[in-house]
């Protein structure tokens, strides 16, 4: 069953329209966007969980939603639904947080008729991905990933969604930080990306590939870059690195293809729900495969 538009486009919609925006600071609005998302996983009957925790005297929320064998290894596919500053965050990152929720709905559409997972896999939804948090112990997701590293959870990869919805057919519209970039991948920025860390091009291999395979006629590109250099771990996935785990990220290539990165014309007009299908495709084929 592929993706559907429309349920895609309602969860952006109900992100983009919270006032005041979804930022730390704004916590009336980012815990409606969590209890959005923490409604959307129980309407899929399976375990949901918070994990709370505080930075700077604030009380903040990751929502888990978990299939498969308890104790099996784990799969983590994550996304963050903070904003950074007073913008709808239609691409960063309401775009990501309906993938997420779409992957989940997916699974749980097609657990009557396919065999039981071999992995656990928890959807997680975090704050705190934007600044003045980012890089910092206080991320969601740097909480989730520390909490799993203590509990010693054995995690085949964790996927992480950031910005997966804006897409352009203009010849010239994908740009590179560098040229060496720019001579191996595409100058029309119509593509989705795996991006990996050096060591690690074994998992963002098998992403790239499953993900092609049931991406329809989506460009599906993967590039692994040394970890200190700052494009790398430029969202959650940074922090299941930081504790040993495999993890991708599946990205539009952000502030390198979409003009509306941090600004008021983020908005969900700007997005391509049809192309973000076929990446919500491809990463629901990928999951069932690693």
């Amino acid at each position: 069953m592929p993706a559907d538009q429309s349920r895609l486009y309602a969860d952006v919609a109900f992100l983009t329209n919270l006032h005041p925006a979804r930022t730390y600071r704004n916590l009336e609005s980012l815990n409606r966007a969590a209890d959005y998302i923490k409604g959307a996983f129980e309407k899929l009957r399976v375990p949901v969980t918070e994990q709370a925790f505080e930075a700077d005297g604030r009380r903040y929320r990751n929502i888990i939603a978990s299939f498969g064998p308890p104790e099996a290894e784990r799969i983590i596919v994550g996304a963050h639904y903070d904003v950074c500053g007073e913008q709808p965050g239609a691409d960063d990152n309401a775009s990501a947080v309906a993938g997420l929720l779409e992957t989940a709905r997916l699974l749980h559409l097609a657990s009557p008729t396919n065999p039981a997972l071999k992995h656990r896999i928890d959807f997680v939804a975090y704050p705190n991905e934007e600044p003045p948090y980012f890089a910092t112990e206080h991320m969601g997701s740097a909480v989730h990933a520390k909490s799993l590293r203590a509990a010693k959870v054995p995690v085949r990869a964790m996927l992480c969604y950031e910005m997966i919805g804006y897409f352009n057919d203009r010849p010239g519209s994908q740009h590179f930080p560098d040229d060496a970039l720019a001579k191996l991948y595409p100058s029309t920025g119509n593509f989705i990306i795996v991006v990996g860390k050096m060591g690690q091009e074994k998992i963002t291999q098998q992403v790239q590939t499953l993900m092609q395979a049931h991406a329809g006629t989506l460009d599906v590109q993967r590039i692994n870059l040394p970890e200190n250099m700052g494009l790398a771990g430029l969202s959650d996935h940074r922090n299941y690195w930081a504790q040993g785990y495999e993890a991708v990220m599946i990205n539009d290539t952000s502030f390198l293809r979409n003009p509306n990165y941090h600004q008021p014309t983020d908005t969900i007009g700007t997005l391509d729900f049809a192309r973000m299908a076929q990446v919500v495709n491809g990463v629901f084929g990928a999951l069932l495969a690693l």
